[in-house]
């Protein structure tokens, strides 16, 4: 079919990893101009004499030897000799990541980055900013269908096939480069806008999850806190709508409107320089939002993620208050079945775990063996159904117990499996908020004076732990735990 489109730029060379990202972000910008301002035209009434297609551009490098590196990080190496290829997106949003891979490779290899178009189209809908509107009744009024004239979403582009390790690459490639491919990564930017009401360049690198509102209204409540005080590490703070609060000691004020109605799971970020703030997400309750959130999150390539919510004691000398810090999971939630088979273990990483626990020591002000007074190491389990209760409980008792299991919800698994699925360390730190299988429900008014203060404070540690994990080197997080035999050189 003929089709309406430039002559393709040239590949190019390079051995500077910002000029190979400046090559990328000259090709994205013409080309996604080639399709906006074909739209813009068809809504002024000038429809194309025939299809507009422009295409992602691609990365290429080439390995010629099994050449071993030496490197403590467990990425920015080609495994094998052969073609290593990707397409890429949104430059500017990944500047900073997609200058670090390309000089990982640059050192390691005495290679070039070949830069150009690939044979990826770019879907109309991924031309745009998510934030942008488009005047959809003066295109509705044309009667011409969009999918004649324009490429649009093609799900054979946007699998978790590299992520799962079910792409198997003929030999000598060519081979991922990059565990998603620009139209996977471009899908997930629009959904995260959708869902949480911020724009995909406000996430930042550590992000607690959570399954309460009281979380984030206490979040709200310090970040807004920190603002007005001119906290020396956060810059801003966002919320849904993208609705701004400048630091104080950088001039203060409020600008922007919040969204007409909530968003299904509001995201707030305490903004950071080169996104080393923290980002905290209400995914409400159950494993299908805990999947969908971090399916998406992913593709932003964040340092860490921690859980952060309330869970089921099941041990009879827990109280309600104390914490659970996850060693193990037992995966119940069969969300991720068909992505990551339950034969495969989900490892604890030391060093989210040392994080956690010293922040736990920090906030409550409890050290060495006294921390275990108010924390326990275990196993947590996480079901998909939030009535187990009322299944027969001789059944769930023991199944329970031989897996040895301190604690259950319905999201905390999820979450690490998709971070040991999508390479992004992982964590989790629960308050115990009741015991149902000692019969001990927390109702209204029986909180005590000590479930009260842990649960104060359970947020001041997710944060704590944050600030920990972020003072050190990423490459110190980023595990060889999470990296399988045919690694992608991108992290």
């Amino acid at each position: 079919m003929y089709t309406i489109a430039h002559e393709p730029l040239p590949t190019r060379r390079f051995d500077t990893p910002e000029t190979a990202w400046a090559y990328v972000a000259e090709i994205y910008q013409r080309n996604t101009n080639i399709i906006r301002e074909h739209l813009f035209g068809l809504i002024r009434g000038d429809v194309p004499i025939a299809r507009v297609r422009a295409c992602y551009p691609g990365v290429q490098v080439e390995s010629k030897s099994f050449q071993r590196i030496d490197s403590h990080l467990p990425y920015g190496f080609l495994h094998s000799p052969g073609l290593y290829r990707t397409t890429l997106t949104a430059p500017h949003l990944f500047r900073n990541y997609l200058i670090k891979q390309f000089g990982l490779i640059l050192k390691h290899y005495d290679t070039e980055i070949e830069i150009g178009e690939s044979d990826t189209p770019i879907p109309l809908h991924f031309a745009f900013h998510p934030s942008e509107r488009i005047d959809g009744e003066a295109i509705d009024a044309l009667g011409v269908p969009l999918r004649d004239i324009f490429d649009v979403p093609d799900l054979t582009h946007t699998d978790d096939e590299i992520a799962n390790g079910t792409l198997i690459p003929g030999a000598g490639g060519p081979y991922p480069l990059s565990v998603f491919t620009a139209p996977r990564t471009d899908y997930s930017l629009y959904r995260l806008s959708h869902y949480t009401a911020t724009e995909p360049e406000h996430f930042q690198n550590f992000v607690i999850f959570t399954n309460y509102q009281f979380y984030m209204e206490e979040f709200c409540r310090l970040s807004e806190q920190y603002m007005d005080e001119g906290h020396p590490d956060y810059s801003h703070f966002v919320g849904p709508g993208n609705v701004i609060k400048k630091n104080a000691r950088l001039g203060g004020g409020t600008e922007g409107d919040p969204p007409p109605r909530d968003p299904q799971m509001p995201a707030y970020h305490l903004v950071a320089d080169d996104s080393r703030g923290i980002t905290m997400v209400n995914i409400g309750v159950g494993p299908s939002n805990a999947k969908t959130i971090t399916d998406h999150i992913a593709v932003l390539r964040p340092h860490a993620w921690v859980m952060v919510g309330h869970c089921a004691g099941l041990r009879n000398s827990q109280e309600l208050g104390d914490y659970v810090l996850a060693h193990a999971y037992v995966r119940e939630d069969h969300v991720l079945d068909a992505d990551l088979p339950l034969s495969v273990p989900i490892p604890a990483l030391a060093e989210i775990q040392v994080a956690l626990e010293q922040a736990v020591a920090a906030v409550t002000g409890l050290q060495g063996v006294e921390v275990k007074r108010v924390m326990r190491t275990g196993t947590v389990a996480t079901f998909d159904n939030r009535n187990w209760e009322l299944r027969d409980m001789n059944e769930i008792t023991q199944r329970l117990s031989q897996s040895r299991a301190v604690a259950l919800d319905m999201e905390s698994a999820t979450i690490a499996a998709n971070g040991f699925r999508f390479r992004v360390p992982y964590g989790t730190l629960l308050c115990v908020s009741d015991k149902p299988l000692h019969g001990e429900i927390k109702l209204p008014g029986m909180a005590s004076e000590f479930y009260r203060t842990q649960v104060n404070r359970h947020l001041l540690i997710g944060i704590k732990a944050m600030e920990i994990l972020r003072n050190q080197p990423p490459e110190r997080l980023h595990s060889r735990k999470l990296r399988s035999f045919a690694e992608t050189a991108f992290q």
